[in-house]
């Protein structure tokens, strides 16, 4: 079982989701060549790549309509209209409905291993911060007894957080802990990822058992995480172990692929 999201009013579609536009200048197009081989929505992308990766362009930013860029530009819509295409196509650009074209806020990209998100952020360079939206104490129903091995019935500690990079929420993580771990703090969770504390506490995270998945976000997800209704989400069901063998830890969490990727090495046996 999932627990249902909680309606959140930190989280509610504001201001913020429609940027400023970014008005590329005219200099980033003046050796068109517009009589050349190469096409030329080839080389508006090209440009507007060129823009996104040398930071004009920074993440988040929103793109003039392709009708205006067209009209500045001297080209047809078609033509912008491919170019764009052609950086949604790469990742670089999405398309938000009542929004119009973003650059994509870079993506972090998560080997499977034994590491928290608060990690992997950390080390891509990136500045995590969590919103608690559930912190309590509840009873272990048939399906967290499994992952456990506790008694149903029993007291674990059940989180429920939005965990952002650099100010833009990458996930939702739910999170159910053995009763030992009921004095866990949410100040510490709200500094801190839950394996630095768990580890802060002499716990030695040995093995886990990890379910790679995807789906469609629910309304309140797509809110919580700025998608549009139904947009494709990742997720990941994780049972972690110490190394006495007994579990410490189940998660289910989801996240914005646009922003989050897994990444696997396979090894021929």
């Amino acid at each position: 079982m999932v627990a249902k999201l909680q309606p959140c009013q930190h989280y509610e579609l504001d201001s913020s989701l429609n940027p400023t536009e970014q008005i590329l200048p005219l200099s980033l197009f003046m050796d068109l060549e517009r009589t050349g081989p190469i096409p030329l929505y080839f080389q508006v992308a090209t440009r507007i790549e060129k823009a996104i990766l040398d930071g004009t362009l920074p993440a988040g930013s929103r793109l003039e309509n392709e009708v205006a860029l067209g009209e500045r530009l001297g080209l047809s819509r078609p033509t912008i209209r491919r170019a764009i295409q052609d950086l949604v196509d790469k990742g670089l650009l999405v398309r938000r409905r009542g929004i119009g074209t973003q650059v994509v806020h870079g993506q972090v990209t998560r080997g499977v291993d034994l590491t928290s998100l608060y990690e992997d952020l950390t080390r891509s360079g990136k500045k995590p911060s969590t919103a608690m939206l559930t912190y309590r104490v509840v009873s272990a129903d048939a399906k967290i007894s499994d992952h456990l091995g506790v008694p149903v019935g029993s007291d674990v500690l059940y989180l429920q957080r939005v965990r952002s990079a650099d100010g833009v929420p990458v996930s939702i993580m739910e999170n159910w802990l053995p009763a030992d771990f009921t004095d866990i703090t949410e100040a510490d969770l709200n500094e801190h990822g839950l394996y630095q504390i768990l580890r802060g506490r002499g716990v030695t995270i040995r093995v886990a058992k990890q379910k790679i998945g995807a789906r469609k976000s629910s309304i309140q997800e797509s809110e919580i995480l700025k998608l549009d209704k139904n947009s494709a989400l990742l997720t990941m069901d994780r049972t972690a172990y110490d190394n006495s063998g007994r579990a410490i830890e189940f998660g289910h969490h989801c996240y914005r692929p646009d922003l989050y990727s897994f990444e696997v090495t396979l090894v021929e046996k």
